[in-house]
């Protein structure tokens, strides 16, 4: 199991608690490219990541892909649905393999653990101010500030310093990088471009080097 990522589910729990959570659970595996989870469903299950990312996304009427998160080691994934007992919210959809606890019947877990109830209360509620961030910065921002703030997110989750800058691994491809900030393809493309010209970043298949974080910072205002 990789550490979790600080502030995700898992790394809030003690020992003791992630032990209940596996006896409560088994681990299962997917194949990137594999659906977790489809929006629309109703289970009362729900899953929590050992090892590799994610991404969420939802579907507008016109068929367009809408990534809401992209989300890594110790998320806790469709918690919503499984105690409310409403549908699935969005898609997940692994971005490369992925390990994970699947917990069935989530609401009698957090029943018998009124700490990780709380939890997942204050989990749930900084999910609701990031998207309302999120929704500040479609209105505030352009492509270009947007595909930056998106990038300097995975920096700061993902990224591993190297003598050249802070490499990402990105998993998304630009149409996904596109859906993620909403914008068009041609447009997250025109902003790399744009990025790269500054001597920012630097592309590649499915990889971003930074080389200037904090220009990259100042860009995404």
């Amino acid at each position: 199991m990789k550490s979790p990522e600080p502030g995700e589910f898992l790394a809030l729990l003690t020992a003791e608690e992630i032990a209940d959570l596996r006896a409560a659970g088994r681990p299962r595996q997917w194949e990137r490219g594999e659906t977790v989870m489809t929006e629309g469903d109703t289970n009362d299950w729900v899953i929590v990541l050992t090892s590799g990312r994610v991404k969420v996304s939802s579907h507008t009427a016109g068929g367009t892909e809408v990534v809401l998160a992209v989300r890594g080691p110790g998320a806790l994934l469709g918690d919503m649905s499984a105690v409310d007992g409403g549908p699935r919210s969005g898609t997940v959809t692994a971005l490369e393999p992925i390990e994970a606890i699947v917990v069935r019947d989530f609401a009698s877990f957090l029943r018998e653990h009124g700490r990780i109830a709380v939890l997942l209360l204050q989990l749930i509620t900084g999910r609701l101010r990031d998207a309302d961030r999120k929704r500040v910065e479609y209105g505030a921002f352009d492509t270009t500030g947007r595909v930056a703030t998106r990038l300097v997110e995975l920096a700061e989750r993902y990224g591993e310093q190297t003598p050249g800058g802070v490499r990402v691994m990105l998993p998304l491809s630009q149409d996904e990088l596109a859906g993620w900030t909403g914008a068009s393809r041609e447009a997250v493309s025109k902003a790399l471009r744009s990025l790269r010209d500054r001597g920012l970043i630097e592309t590649g298949r499915r990889r971003v080097i930074i080389y200037d974080l904090d220009g990259l910072r100042k860009r995404a205002r």
